[in-house]
Order: C-alpha cells, then sequence, then structure tokens
C-alpha cells in the first residue's frame, strides 16, 4: 500500500477514477496490438 496510515484511505471518487484508468489501460493494452496486426497484415 501507498498509505502510510491505514485509517488515511482515499477517497471514493478517486478510488473510482483509479478502477476506470486501470480498465481503460487494460483495454488500450489488449487492442493496440491488434490493432497493428490489422494495419500491418499484408493485403
Amino acid at each position: 500500500m501507498l498509505w502510510s496510515d491505514p485509517s488515511e484511505e482515499p477517497p471514493e471518487e478517486l478510488r473510482r477514477a483509479q478502477q476506470a484508468l486501470r480498465r481503460v489501460v487494460l483495454v488500450i493494452a489488449v487492442l493496440a496490438p491488434l490493432l497493428i496486426l490489422l494495419v500491418a497484415w499484408p493485403g
């Protein structure tokens, strides 16, 4: 955990934003190679 004090939890909005950001990064990480393959596909 990054938080030194266990009682000091991040606010709910920040947690939700981090989850959304992580999901977007995961989707991009999965789709980017597929998109590159489609673009670079011969023909």
